[in-house]
């Protein structure tokens, strides 16, 4: 069996799941407080943002810092626990296919379920711009190349966060514990950021990324900006260690 239908295989388990249901949600709860307050955004000039500029990054700010990671978490540890819940994992391990091979598969499976994410929460920014700029009599919406610009780098800055929420679900057996640990790990992002070793943080990233984009919307407020170095060095090790310990991991507990 080679990489790409391995992948078809694990993707085509996720629709017996509520991972899909549980993402949509997130995305549309994401937006309902950017439509209730859109007015709001017309107080910000003052930093010297536009309101259509500052609806988007406010919004997006709120789903890089906790609402995506979170999703994440539960998503995770849900895909993890797809076949192990009826043993299911156990056929997988039985046929004559890496386990490393499998574990990348499920991974791959995991950022792709990501990007559905982002491109859910796109779509009802969208959505909510439409309705925000009908009760405001003002035009929310922003240019789609804009709006795929900013929504790839938060994809691209979240894969060591995956990478680490993966190898979370993969050494921790028990579910309460993996999402406990993944949504404790998230909260402090808020404050690292603001530190100068916000690189070693993976969960931070996303977060990052977004705040220092609302520095060069916002003219008039001075916001840390991303250096690559050594920020995508550090980035592709935090990756690599945390899918090389998952890959080792998998499959261990269920082969006892």
């Amino acid at each position: 069996m080679n990489f790409l239908t391995l992948v078809g295989v694990e993707a085509g388990k996720i629709r017996r799941s509520k991972i899909l249901f549980i993402l949509a949600v997130a995305a549309v709860i994401l937006w309902i407080p950017s439509i209730l307050n859109a007015k709001m955004n017309f107080g910000m000039q003052a930093e010297g943002i536009s309101p259509e500029n500052n609806f988007f990054i406010q919004g997006f700010m709120g789903m890089a810092w906790f609402m995506f990671p979170a999703s994440m978490v539960v998503g995770t540890v849900l895909l993890s626990q797809t076949e192990r819940a009826n043993k299911g994992i156990l056929k997988m391990l039985s046929l004559p296919i890496s386990t490393a091979k499998l574990c990348i598969a499920k991974f791959v499976v995991l950022l792709t379920l990501a990007a559905v994410q982002i491109l859910m929460m796109t779509g009802v920014y969208y959505a909510s711009a439409a309705i925000s700029s009908g009760t405001q009599d003002y035009n929310f919406i922003l240019p789609p190349l804009f709006v795929l610009k900013e929504i790839s780098l938060i994809f691209l800055s979240a894969i060591p966060m995956i990478a680490f929420f993966w190898m979370l679900s993969v050494c921790i057996q028990t579910p309460i514990f993996s999402i406990g640990i993944g949504l404790a790990s998230i909260v402090p992002s808020v404050l690292i950021i603001n530190t100068k070793a916000w690189f070693v943080y993976p969960m931070s990233y996303p977060f990052f990324v977004i705040t220092a984009e609302y520095g060069k919307l916002a003219t008039n407020l001075d916001m840390a900006q991303v250096e690559l170095i050594p920020w995508i060095p550090v980035a592709t090790l935090i990756t690599i260690l945390c899918l090389g310990i998952s890959c080792l991991r998998f499959g261990q507990a269920e082969r006892r």
